[in-house]
Protein backbone atom coordinates (compact mmCIF):
# COMPACT_ATOMS: atom_id res chain seq x y z
CA UNK A 1 0.00 0.00 0.00
CA UNK A 2 1.03 3.09 -0.93
CA UNK A 3 0.47 6.80 -0.20
CA UNK A 4 -2.54 8.57 -2.32
CA UNK A 5 -1.12 11.89 -4.32
CA UNK A 6 -3.72 14.36 -3.96
CA UNK A 7 -4.42 18.09 -5.39
CA UNK A 8 -1.05 20.01 -4.09
CA UNK A 9 1.21 17.40 -3.40
CA UNK A 10 4.68 18.93 -4.27
CA UNK A 11 6.52 17.64 -6.93
CA UNK A 12 10.18 17.59 -6.48
CA UNK A 13 12.85 17.22 -9.43
CA UNK A 14 16.35 15.94 -9.03
CA UNK A 15 19.31 15.34 -11.18
CA UNK A 16 20.71 12.71 -13.02
CA UNK A 17 24.00 12.32 -14.57
CA UNK A 18 26.09 15.07 -15.26
CA UNK A 19 23.05 17.58 -15.54
CA UNK A 20 22.65 20.50 -13.00
CA UNK A 21 19.52 21.86 -12.15
CA UNK A 22 20.41 25.13 -10.81
CA UNK A 23 19.46 25.75 -6.93
CA UNK A 24 17.66 25.42 -5.65
CA UNK A 25 16.38 22.37 -7.25
CA UNK A 26 12.81 22.91 -9.17
CA UNK A 27 9.69 22.20 -6.72
CA UNK A 28 6.30 22.52 -8.16
CA UNK A 29 2.81 21.29 -6.88
CA UNK A 30 0.66 18.97 -9.03
CA UNK A 31 -2.68 19.77 -9.90
CA UNK A 32 -5.68 17.00 -9.21
CA UNK A 33 -8.39 16.18 -11.68
CA UNK A 34 -9.87 13.33 -9.89
CA UNK A 35 -13.56 12.93 -9.04
CA UNK A 36 -12.69 11.65 -5.51
CA UNK A 37 -12.04 13.67 -2.41
CA UNK A 38 -9.77 13.18 0.24
CA UNK A 39 -10.43 15.08 3.21
CA UNK A 40 -12.10 17.63 1.08
CA UNK A 41 -8.70 17.55 -1.72
CA UNK A 42 -9.48 16.05 -5.05
CA UNK A 43 -6.91 12.97 -5.82
CA UNK A 44 -4.52 13.12 -8.50
CA UNK A 45 -5.17 10.46 -11.41
CA UNK A 46 -3.27 9.12 -14.29
CA UNK A 47 -2.80 11.91 -16.64
CA UNK A 48 -2.52 14.50 -14.30
CA UNK A 49 1.45 13.95 -14.32
CA UNK A 50 1.28 14.89 -18.24
CA UNK A 51 0.46 19.02 -16.96
CA UNK A 52 3.13 19.02 -14.29
CA UNK A 53 5.84 21.86 -15.99
CA UNK A 54 8.69 23.75 -14.43
CA UNK A 55 10.65 26.00 -15.99
CA UNK A 56 14.31 26.09 -14.57
CA UNK A 57 18.25 27.06 -15.21
CA UNK A 58 20.73 24.09 -15.96
CA UNK A 59 24.49 23.67 -16.41
CA UNK A 60 26.41 20.62 -18.04
CA UNK A 61 29.96 20.03 -18.42
CA UNK A 62 32.00 21.63 -20.60
CA UNK A 63 28.88 23.73 -20.43
CA UNK A 64 29.27 26.21 -17.36
CA UNK A 65 27.15 29.56 -18.75
CA UNK A 66 23.48 28.74 -17.51
CA UNK A 67 20.94 28.10 -20.46
CA UNK A 68 16.95 27.11 -19.88
CA UNK A 69 14.44 24.69 -20.44
CA UNK A 70 11.61 23.03 -18.46
CA UNK A 71 10.63 20.02 -16.68
CA UNK A 72 8.31 18.03 -17.50
CA UNK A 73 6.77 13.97 -16.50
CA UNK A 74 7.73 11.82 -19.09
CA UNK A 75 6.73 8.56 -17.27
CA UNK A 76 5.35 6.78 -14.21
CA UNK A 77 7.27 3.62 -12.57
CA UNK A 78 4.37 0.78 -12.22
CA UNK A 79 3.65 1.06 -8.54
CA UNK A 80 2.90 4.54 -8.70
CA UNK A 81 -0.41 3.88 -10.14
CA UNK A 82 -2.95 2.13 -8.30
CA UNK A 83 -4.10 -1.09 -9.85
CA UNK A 84 -7.68 -2.11 -7.98
CA UNK A 85 -8.52 1.99 -6.84
CA UNK A 86 -10.21 3.82 -9.18
CA UNK A 87 -11.57 7.68 -9.50
CA UNK A 88 -14.58 7.24 -12.03
CA UNK A 89 -12.04 5.10 -14.61
CA UNK A 90 -8.87 6.00 -13.78
CA UNK A 91 -6.22 4.83 -11.74
CA UNK A 92 -5.06 6.76 -8.97
CA UNK A 93 -1.39 7.88 -8.35
CA UNK A 94 0.53 7.03 -6.02
CA UNK A 95 3.65 8.11 -4.31
CA UNK A 96 5.85 5.78 -4.83
CA UNK A 97 9.57 5.52 -5.89
CA UNK A 98 10.98 7.40 -8.66
CA UNK A 99 9.52 9.00 -12.08
CA UNK A 100 11.47 9.65 -15.10
CA UNK A 101 10.94 13.63 -16.09
CA UNK A 102 12.48 14.66 -19.49
CA UNK A 103 14.46 18.41 -19.03
CA UNK A 104 13.96 19.90 -22.54
CA UNK A 105 16.68 22.36 -23.47
CA UNK A 106 14.57 25.99 -24.57
CA UNK A 107 18.01 27.95 -24.00
CA UNK A 108 21.16 25.47 -24.27
CA UNK A 109 24.14 26.61 -21.82
CA UNK A 110 27.28 27.44 -23.54
CA UNK A 111 30.89 26.88 -22.68
CA UNK A 112 33.05 29.62 -21.25
CA UNK A 113 34.74 32.35 -23.89
CA UNK A 114 36.48 32.33 -25.81
CA UNK A 115 34.28 29.13 -27.56
CA UNK A 116 31.00 29.89 -26.31
CA UNK A 117 29.89 26.84 -27.48
CA UNK A 118 26.19 25.67 -27.18
CA UNK A 119 25.15 22.78 -25.82
CA UNK A 120 24.20 20.53 -28.52
CA UNK A 121 21.69 18.53 -26.84
CA UNK A 122 17.60 19.20 -26.92
CA UNK A 123 17.23 16.83 -23.73
CA UNK A 124 18.21 15.49 -20.64
CA UNK A 125 16.27 12.58 -18.56
CA UNK A 126 16.22 13.02 -14.86
CA UNK A 127 14.14 11.75 -11.66
CA UNK A 128 11.88 12.86 -9.06
CA UNK A 129 9.33 12.01 -6.93
CA UNK A 130 6.02 12.80 -5.14
CA UNK A 131 5.24 13.91 -1.65
CA UNK A 132 2.55 13.36 -0.21
CA UNK A 133 1.08 15.60 2.34
CA UNK A 134 -1.72 12.47 3.32
CA UNK A 135 0.35 10.13 5.51
CA UNK A 136 -2.52 7.76 6.44
CA UNK A 137 -4.98 7.18 3.54
CA UNK A 138 -3.18 4.79 1.00
CA UNK A 139 -4.22 2.42 -2.06
CA UNK A 140 -3.26 -0.44 -4.12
Amino acid sequence: MNQIIRNGDSVVFSSSGPIMLLPPLPVTAIKATGETTINGKKVCIEGDEKKVEISCSYTVPPFMIPGSGKLKIQSLSPEQLTKKTKSGTKSLILKGKLFIAIFEVESPAKQPPPTNAPDPLPFYIVKGEFIANNTKIKAT
